[in-house]
């Protein structure tokens, strides 16, 4: 039982090592084909709160994610299909 707690801890404290930093522009085309209404504006991992608002208000979109300063695309997590 201790291993285990120790392990847990372990894994959890890596956890917090990954963040994300940067300034991104969050958009989304709806499952119709047509661009979503807004353009979120997010700041490293609140990117995923950007994401996730554009899927409550758009199920079945599919949401890109670039970096503002690169202009590039953020590969690992866009795009994005909602469900």
């Amino acid at each position: 039982m201790k291993k285990m707690i120790v392990f847990a801890s372990f894994a959890l404290g890596l956890t917090g090592c990954v963040t994300m930093s940067g300034d991104y522009r969050v958009t989304a085309v709806r499952k119709d084909g047509t661009a979503a209404l807004f353009v979120m504006h997010a700041h490293g991992s609140n990117i995923y709160a950007a994401r996730n608002a554009f899927c409550l208000a758009n199920p079945g979109a599919t949401v890109s994610i670039v970096d503002v300063n690169t202009n590039k695309e953020l590969t690992n997590e866009s795009p994005y299909k909602c469900k």
